[in-house]
């Protein structure tokens, strides 16, 4: 009897364990809505593993933290439900905005809760729009990413120096620490810049 019951409890240990292991790793390939890079490591061909790492990018890319500041024509959206601007933001050459209108005279170097109501003003160090050539609002995934690859509509970047600007410049790690009142970006920096990382080193392809 004492065997069996040992033997039962040992089953049941082994049973809690594969759970346990089961559910850290499924964890492990998601974090917060956005699949870590290692998640893509079986699919092949490489390219295929490449378009699949992009299409978990655009999560982020397409996400209102990320669009609203990316104009094709006009100025920046804001909120979750992307609206335009207000006040009305009007684009200038070097993408600030019009005197006394600049995105410094509202936005600091960092986030400034309201007073007396909840939400919040956003900020970072260098907020601003990004340049027209890297307009996103209206354009598809595959639209996006051809464009990301383009040294004449990417600030003149390298496929590395696009990696490195996703995980090294703060404005888009704001998108992650984006105030009250703000939803932040699916998963964290971390994940996003070791997808982007990947997206590169596997060859850059386009979904679609």
């Amino acid at each position: 009897m004492k065997f069996y019951k040992h033997t039962g409890i040992l089953t049941g240990a082994i049973t809690l364990a594969v759970v346990l292991t089961n559910t850290l790793s499924a964890n492990a390939e998601e974090v917060n809505g956005l699949k870590t890079a290692e998640s893509f490591a079986s699919i092949e061909p490489e390219s295929a593993r490449s378009a699949a790492l992009f299409d978990e990018m655009a999560k982020v890319i397409t996400h209102p933290r990320c669009m609203n500041c990316h104009p094709v024509t006009g100025g920046p959206l804001q909120g979750d439900t992307q609206r335009p601007h207000s006040p009305p933001v009007k684009r200038t050459e070097d993408n600030f905005g019009v005197v006394a209108m600049r995105c410094t005279t509202c936005h600091s170097a960092e986030n400034v809760e309201f007073l007396g109501e909840s939400g919040s003003v956003p900020g970072n160090g260098h907020w601003q729009l990004a340049p027209q050539s890297m307009g996103w609002i209206g354009l598809s995934t595959i639209e996006i990413c051809a464009q990301l690859k383009d040294p004449e509509r990417n600030g003149g970047r390298s496929l590395q120096e696009v990696a490195h600007h996703m995980g090294d410049d703060s404005l888009v790690g704001w998108a992650w620490n984006p105030g009250p009142g703000r939803e932040a970006a699916p998963g964290t920096w971390e994940v996003f810049a070791e997808l982007a990382e990947h997206w590169v080193e596997s060859g850059a392809a386009c979904p679609g």
